[in-house]
């Protein structure tokens, strides 16, 4: 996500082209999200945005999954999670990407550089999201628990 200009300006501009208001919320989340480096829980959004509630929380990342600014990663955790979606593109299969769940830790990381296998679907569907959740254990609760 480097290559995304995170100041304020450039963020009012993704937010108008889906058709979103820029507002002084939705442009602290949209710009939490773009630094996170990976998924975040609607708990950890509140952790980091103590000034924003709960249900502004809720209701902005409910416009922003329906604008396609966000994907929802449902990881097994019993919390889905939000990540700013990379292209912004109109849900381009170049912009979706594996995610691995460590189930000893919790931490879901994204796997930008593992493609998402292509499925053929019938003809007239249209993929808007791809949920690939790899689930084990990341290298350091690896090490705590075989070593």
């Amino acid at each position: 996500m480097d290559s995304v200009n995170k100041d304020t300006a450039n963020i009012d501009d993704i937010l108008q082209r889906r058709q979103v208001r820029p507002t002084a919320n939705r442009i602290a989340i949209f710009r939490e999200l773009l630094n996170a480096g990976g998924p975040l829980s609607m708990a950890e959004l509140e952790e980091r945005l103590v000034t924003i509630d709960k249900s502004g929380l809720s209701r902005t990342l409910g416009l922003f999954a329906s604008r396609h600014l966000v994907h929802v990663i449902e990881d097994g955790s019993g919390a889905a999670k939000y990540e700013a979606c990379q292209g912004h593109s109109d849900h381009s299969i170049d912009d979706m990407h594996p995610h691995f769940h460590c189930e000893g830790c919790g931490v879901t990381v994204c796997l930008d550089d593992t493609p998402v296998p292509l499925v053929s679907v019938p003809d007239g569907y249209e993929v808007y999201s791809v949920n690939y959740v790899i689930k084990g254990l990341c290298g350091v609760c690896a090490s705590k628990y075989n070593g």
